[in-house]
């Protein structure tokens, strides 16, 4: 579990959202949201065998883990749906939070992303429908 300590020290230590560690290669970002996860997942690089750190874990960022190939996932917040993707999986999560869904941003309701994925139950489905959502809200907030 050296790499997935090493993520969460990255992690606690920096500005960074998200952390990704296989002994000596670390990947970080500081976006927020799912858009690191479909960042590192649009790189082309291999995260398989990675143990991974991130602020905000719901049910649409642990689809993209599996996608990615995470063996563990280490976050502050975490949502119980992410975790039973988790286990449905065999991926090892932990968390300082356990929450019963993730909330938006302002705090009014629950995060699209959380709602858009709620009734998936395979990462591929998953990933099609954060992509259609984050186009959606982008449309949105753009005013097309």
């Amino acid at each position: 579990m050296k790499d997935l300590d090493t993520a969460v020290k990255y992690l606690r230590e920096s500005g960074f959202t998200c952390v990704l560690v296989l002994k000596d290669r670390i990947y970080t970002s500081q976006e927020r949201g799912v858009k690191p996860l479909l960042d590192f997942i649009n790189s082309g690089i291999s995260y398989a065998g990675f143990s991974a750190a991130d602020r905000v874990v719901g049910k649409g960022a642990a689809f993209l883990y599996v996608l990615m190939g995470v063996k563990n996932v280490w976050a502050e917040i975490m949502s119980e749906k992410a975790q039973a993707v988790f286990e449905q999986y065999g991926i090892h999560a932990c968390c300082e939070t356990h929450v019963p869904a993730i909330k938006n941003r302002a705090g009014t309701g629950f995060c699209p992303i959380e709602e858009a994925v709620d009734n998936i139950s395979s990462a591929e489905e998953a990933f099609a429908v954060i992509q259609t959502t984050l186009k959606r809200l982008s449309e949105t907030k753009g005013g097309k």
